[in-house]
């Protein structure tokens, strides 16, 4: 083990003097993921996407066999238009739609929110304009970092009734310094889709983009819409719809740092590109925010759409929908718990105390100490579930601890203290 640091500021190890056998590193490895949740077994809501050991396989052979390379070989280019040519069709791109490959939603949200104000600057001859974006309330907080960097108001405005951004709300909000319209397909917050077609309309008619959150149910909806499952119209063959982002990381099943930025006209991404050569060294040309990507991720996700192919895509969605209709109705039967309705429309459920005797945080608390690590909301108070292939086989399991959770919390009158970090 590394010997402590005299440094009177520093808490942890040391720099080794001498560099550790790998069987010994790969031991402590081990023992640092031992308090880690169980997410192969369904113990997390979210962060993890779990098909099965198969498919976990082939992620990390392929990463491992571009573990070093950047992204801008022939290789990893090659992979890309691969992987825009597979993806794209499952969005109705049509014919000329562009993308780009990024590190995740943040960054994917980040290049079409940029990609936009620079159309919009140039197109109103307004070099230094500042812009506002109007987005329903359950828009992601990507949306507003993004906007914070680069100096754009965002207006966030209510729902309907079912949770769902629409287009009167958001026709108030807008003004001649509007830019964009956002919205998602679904909602993190509660798993719904805004009413895409509506926005679709009033985005065409103001002549502003419109650019669709699709980062969780991207790459689950277009596949459940295939088995038969009533999705609402929401991606390119929608007419107004500008861009698309859609994580490749979740239910793409890629490792961590793949996501697509899809957008209906190619052309615009002479926006989206960074370019400078203001300096000694030559121009320099980036088509999104990170100069040097990992090819592994690129690999990766390309490795892992290959071996799926449609059949196994449909397979996994099969059991995200399979599971997440088993929840809602399990959560129903429940006495003193019920679902938000709409309930599990692309893969989120959330549900709510219907008693006063259950303290909704408390049951949350109880089961995390059971070993399941549950999301929470604030309003309404409540218990956030997203939905994986993971979670079918540990379905049973799990409504049986929530149920013996929540006659416990009622039992013992416990409450819980809210964590405002749930997220």
């Amino acid at each position: 083990m590394n010997n402590p640091s005299p440094h009177p500021n520093r808490v942890g190890p040391s720099l080794p003097a001498k560099g550790r056998p790998w069987s010994e590193i790969a031991a402590q490895l081990q023992e640092l993921k031992a308090g880690d949740p169980d997410w192969k077994r369904g113990r997390l809501p979210a962060l993890t996407y779990f098909l099965d050991d198969a498919t976990y396989e082939v992620q990390g052979k392929a990463y491992q066999q571009f573990i070093s390379e950047p992204v801008g070989f022939p290789s990893s280019s090659s992979m890309l238009k691969d992987i825009f040519s597979m993806a794209l069709p499952l969005f109705d791109a049509p014919e000329g739609a562009g993308a780009s490959f990024t590190t995740g939603g943040t960054e994917s949200v980040f290049q079409a929110i940029k990609t936009a104000r620079a159309q919009a600057r140039d197109l109103r001859k307004e070099r230094y304009g500042r812009f506002n974006i109007v987005a329903p309330e359950t828009a992601h907080p990507c949306l507003d970092k993004a906007a914070e960097l680069m100096d754009i108001e965002v207006r966030r405005v209510g729902v309907d009734g079912e949770r769902r951004g629409h287009a009167a709300a958001i026709q108030v909000a807008m003004d001649e310094r509007t830019m964009m319209v956002y919205a998602s397909a679904p909602c993190y917050p509660f798993g719904v889709f805004d009413r895409i077609e509506e926005l679709g309309a009033v985005a065409q008619s103001a002549g502003v983009w419109l650019h669709i959150d699709a980062c969780w149910g991207g790459f689950l909806s277009p596949f459940a819409k295939k088995l038969g499952r009533s999705i609402p119209s929401w991606d390119f063959s929608v007419p107004g719809v500008s861009s698309i982002s859609a994580d490749l990381h979740k239910f793409g099943y890629a490792p961590k740092g793949a996501s697509l930025v899809m957008y209906r006209d190619a052309a615009v991404q002479r926006y989206e590109r960074f370019e400078f050569s203001n300096w000694p060294r030559g121009s320099y040309v980036s088509p999104s925010f990170l100069g040097t990507k990992p090819a592994g991720a690129v690999a990766s996700a390309w490795s892992v759409m290959q071996f799926l192919g449609e059949e196994g895509f449909m397979n996994a969605t099969a059991k995200v929908l399979e599971a997440t209709a088993r929840l809602v109705a399990g959560v129903n039967a429940i006495a003193g718990l019920r679902c938000v309705e709409p309930a599990g429309e692309c893969g989120i459920v959330v549900f709510e105390s219907t008693d006063a005797a259950v303290d909704i945080t408390a049951v949350a608390d109880r089961l995390l100490g059971r070993g399941w690590v549950r999301g929470q909301m604030r309003e309404p108070r409540g218990i956030h579930q997203g939905v994986n292939p993971a979670h079918l086989e540990s379905m049973a399991d799990y409504l049986g601890e929530l149920a013996a959770a929540t006659e416990y919390v009622r039992a013992h009158a416990l409450t819980g203290k809210f964590n405002e970090h749930t997220y």
